[in-house]
């Protein structure tokens, strides 16, 4: 089974601000806490002024990672979590946060500074960065897609896939 994924809203490109176009659509497959498999159709969209594409993911989804964004919260916030997942796919999930935290909070602060908002005050170091992270967004469910939407939307995501090619 598909569900197709179409926002309501206009979001213009995240790296000109130009009108984004519909090219088409591709299907994105992602794994929830209880192991099932589920595939979205999402559009692919073109930017008419820099001709850059770009893909409309929901909030559920993190950019790159398999799993959605409720287990990943689940992962790396909890000690136990019920996601249907092995240790070390846990383990990748939080290793993966912890690397990727301190960035989020570099950008959520160059987001917050760009549009005159207000920077929580980040004295104390021996922080988690679960805990810095929450600074910003709260610790209410749903805070990986508050991290995860405006540094997506201000073209700040960082690609992470690499691959090794060999002569």
């Amino acid at each position: 089974m598909s569900v197709f994924v179409r926002s309501e809203e206009v979001i213009p490109c995240p790296c000109c601000q130009g009108y984004l176009g519909v090219i088409g659509s591709r299907r994105r497959r992602y794994i929830q806490s209880s192991g099932e498999k589920v595939t979205l159709v999402i559009r692919r969209m073109r930017c008419e002024s820099c001709c850059k594409i770009h893909h409309e993911l929901p909030n559920i989804l993190v950019p790159y990672k398999r799993y959605d964004a409720a287990s990943i919260e689940e992962t790396v916030s909890q000690q136990n979590p019920a996601v249907a997942a092995d240790e070390s796919t846990l383990f990748r999930l939080r290793q993966w946060f912890t690397s990727w935290s301190p960035y989020a909070v570099g950008c959520l602060t160059a987001i917050a500074h760009r549009f005159n908002l207000p920077v929580p005050e980040l004295s104390t170091p021996s922080q988690s960065p679960l805990q810095t992270i929450g600074r910003f967004v709260g610790d209410a469910d749903g805070w990986l897609a508050r991290v995860v939407r405006p540094i997506a939307n201000t073209h700040l995501w960082v690609h992470t896939r690499s691959a090794c090619l060999s002569a």
